[in-house]
């Protein structure tokens, strides 16, 4: 960046030890440390010139020198340090003194019968002269024009409450002239008095908010805690219910098993004796083959009337099995108590919520009728609660899935 500035924004001297900054502009190194060294306090630090903001105070980077600090260079050995900047002047932001010529310095006062602004130097004849002594002095305002009447250049001194607005004396000769007209003094006085009452009831609708807000921070604790008891209850009782459908899903496997080992044992049984029957009707069919070989007759006879005997005397009984027979009634008994569960648990559920539902945790107050009423969808609520959403559909219920009781399964085992 070339450098062509030889004088300092702040002091308007030539630049000695010049830095610049990230914005670019150049200021003496002595200036900038006391400018900013006043704005350490406030934590922001400005640009002198542009105004541009840094969060952070930036670190100045010296500048190589400047054609007038290379001459002084050449001709001084110990050049005297700058002057201090003058923070009295009037910047862009500030109200400048009306009397000051060339550099304005900042008013710290308006008078309201000069209209005009002054600096702490030439505010001294105000204090000072008798001149001045009815002058009305009031701290800095920057907008004088609005104690002036437009139309006659004067200063406003009336207020006319006929037509609301403040006047001069020249007003109340033709424009309002038969108007209700008072001293801007005497109605300030009872407007006073009015802003006054509007700031007890103010004060009143603070105390009564703040109320208001301990007592819903108050609920809303009490609700979070109502909340996580809801939820440990309901987690004990839906495990207690979880450990009932174990129970019941044990007996039923034990009835199961206990019918089809009974069952297996006595089909075991007629099959062994089944085996057996079978062993000795094969060995008497055997011997009814080697007598009817034999060539003996007296031997066949008298054998024959044996064996004819003793199979005339033998009723073996019969083994009838039933085709139908399965566990299918137990798996029914089992499917309508689970339809039974979901059905009653589901209507207990939409009870359930649809009485959460109509429980509100806080409205507004209507300051008319002085009673709580339900807030409207399209308006502002100030604090209103979030609707529970209700389940319609059976899918919505399964995770809310609640056993019956351990009666039902001692039905369901005394059915099979």
């Amino acid at each position: 960046m070339s450098f062509d500035q030889d004088t300092c924004y702040l002091c308007k001297e030539y630049l000695r030890d010049p830095v610049s900054i990230p914005c670019g502009h150049i200021f003496c190194s002595i200036c900038l440390k006391t400018y900013w060294d006043h704005a350490e306090h406030t934590g922001s630090f400005n640009c002198p010139e542009c105004r541009v903001s840094y969060s952070k105070r930036p670190t100045p980077r010296r500048i190589g020198g400047s054609r007038h600090s290379t001459l002084q260079r050449n001709t001084e050995s110990f050049p005297p340090p700058p002057p201090s900047p003058d923070y009295n002047v009037a910047g862009p932001q500030d109200v400048g003194c009306d009397i000051c010529v060339g550099k304005k310095q900042k008013a710290v006062k308006s008078c309201l019968m000069c209209l005009a602004h002054y600096c702490e130097k030439h505010l001294k004849p105000h204090y000072e002269s008798a001149t001045f002594k009815r002058h009305k002095l009031v701290d800095e305002i920057g907008h004088l024009d609005r104690q002036i009447c437009p139309q006659h250049q004067k200063g406003l001194e009336l207020f006319c409450r006929t037509d609301q607005m403040c006047i001069c004396v020249l007003c109340t000769v033709k424009e309002h002239k038969g108007h209700d007209m008072v001293s801007a003094e005497q109605e300030r006085s009872e407007e006073q008095q009015r802003l006054g009452a509007t700031q007890a009831e103010i004060q009143e609708r603070i105390h009564d908010r703040l109320k208001q807000m301990e007592e819903l921070k108050h609920a809303v604790d009490s609700l979070k805690s109502s909340a996580q008891r809801a939820l440990q209850d309901c987690e004990k009782m839906f495990g207690d219910m979880m450990r009932s459908i174990e129970r019941m899903q044990q007996e039923m496997a034990k009835l199961i098993s206990s019918n089809k080992r009974a069952a297996l044992n006595n089909a075991e049984s007629h099959l062994e004796r089944l085996t057996h029957e079978i062993a000795d009707l094969k060995a008497r069919d055997n011997e009814i083959t080697q007598l009817s070989r034999t060539e003996d007759h007296i031997h066949f006879i008298q054998s024959y009337h044996m064996l004819i005997a003793q199979t005339e005397a033998e009723e073996l009984p019969s083994v009838s099995v039933n085709p139908y027979f399965s566990f299918g009634p137990v798996t029914k008994a089992v499917s309508e108590l689970k339809q039974q569960l979901n059905d009653s648990s589901n209507d207990e559920l939409v009870k359930v919520a649809k009485t959460v539902n109509k429980m509100t945790f806080c409205e507004l107050e209507d300051s008319k009728k002085k009673q709580y009423q339900s807030i409207k969808s399209d308006e502002a609520p100030m604090y209103k609660s979030m609707p529970v959403k209700e389940p319609q559909y059976r899918e919505d219920f399964l995770r809310y899935h609640r056993p019956g009781r351990s009666s039902r399964g001692h039905r369901v085992s005394h059915q099979l």
